[in-house]
């Protein structure tokens, strides 16, 4: 079987990447990751322009009907661009909405989410780092009460997807009554994360939640490993090319033994994987059985090489590598960021054997 993408996903992944080459390049990213906030309003119209916010919505709603994997294309460019901004949580709240939302809540959302006119968050972690819908305890009710911790962008947000007691999922509107946002000063600063109390707060529960929330949660692992494959391809890229141009001793270092090794050792742990966020999206649309699976399996081994390869990446720059002024830490802060979103590696290592009967 060819498995690969089709010429239509290719040029989707093209054109978003000729528009973040021109519209948000290295230097927009130090402007953005430098100040208080991540989200850069024109980076965000430009991207919804593309139709990135509705691309796995429906059609009748005026998103593009897409699948997983179309979206997990589009996530591998920002993480390759290291893109600041709301993509990956405002996928997720819509994809919530379309899988287990009602007909009334499909309405009102989802065309402006799709037209990138309304933003939304996700809010699933609680306290101890209790990210899974099953370890939720937030008590669901008409109104809710409690803390939601690591949740991105949720300033910007008009609309946030709160996880709750049961699995299930909660609107929450912007300015809700007893909806107060704090910031949180995290370390990958091109995805800003907030804290949220809520108290006796208004909320709408989704009606087929409980159902939606293991899929959505899935998907985000999906997302967040072609993401961390895009960071890790474009740190390789960067080493590479910086060997080639930096001297000492009077040659090249791209010449010494060693740094040749490190740098083949980096490629051979992130190329080979491609096909691993390839067919866990993939399975999230076609292959049911396996889906939760593979998602857990590929979030886990690219969050985790994309750590590794960022840091060899900021070795491989020497000295200047470890610096504020090089570029490689904003891929490096992104990799920690990956790793650690919705449960690290060795909680869902532990979750595949479990689904596989290991």
């Amino acid at each position: 079987m060819n498995f690969d993408l089709s010429d239509e996903q290719r040029l989707l992944q093209e054109t978003v990447d000729k528009f973040l080459a021109n519209e948000c390049p290295p230097t927009r990213v130090r402007q953005i990751f430098d100040r208080d906030s991540s989200f850069d309003p024109d980076v965000w119209k430009g991207l919804a322009e593309l139709g990135v916010g509705g691309l796995a919505l429906p059609e009748q709603y005026g998103g593009a009907g897409l699948e997983l994997l179309d979206l997990a294309v589009v996530a591998e460019i920002l993480g390759r661009r290291a893109t600041p901004g709301p993509f990956f949580e405002h996928a997720l709240a819509g994809m919530a909405i379309a899988l287990g939302g009602s007909e009334e809540q499909k309405r009102d959302w989802l065309p402006r989410l799709a037209a990138g006119d309304a933003r939304a968050t996700v809010a699933f972690a609680e306290a101890d780092d209790a990210w899974q819908p099953d370890q939720w305890k937030l008590p669901a009710g008409e109104t809710l009460a409690g803390t939601k911790h690591h949740v991105p962008h949720a300033r910007h947000a008009d609309l946030i997807l709160v996880g709750v007691a049961g699995g299930n999922l909660a609107l929450v509107e912007r300015g809700a009554p007893g909806l107060t946002i704090e910031a949180v000063e995290g370390l990958d600063r091109t995805r800003r994360l907030d804290r949220v109390q809520l108290e006796a707060t208004p909320c709408s529960l989704l009606p087929d939640g409980p159902g939606a929330a293991p899929r959505v949660r899935d998907a985000g692992l999906v997302l967040l490993a072609a993401d961390a494959f895009g960071g890790a391809a474009n740190c390789v890229e960067v080493a590479v090319e910086y060997a080639k141009t930096r001297e000492q001793f009077g040659v090249k270092i791209g010449e010494f033994q060693a740094l040749k090794h490190q740098l083949a050792n980096m490629a051979l742990e992130i190329e080979p994987a491609r096909g691993l966020y390839w067919y866990a999206a993939h399975a999230f649309d076609h292959v049911p059985a396996e889906s939760a699976a593979f998602a857990a399996l590929a979030k886990a081994h690219l969050t985790d090489r994309f750590v590794e390869v960022a840091r060899n990446t900021v070795e491989a720059h020497g000295g200047i590598g470890y610096t504020w002024e090089c570029d490689v830490h904003f891929w490096l802060k992104r990799a920690v960021f990956d790793r650690a979103f919705l449960g690290d590696p060795g909680l869902h290592r532990r979750r595949a054997a479990d689904l596989y009967g290991w």
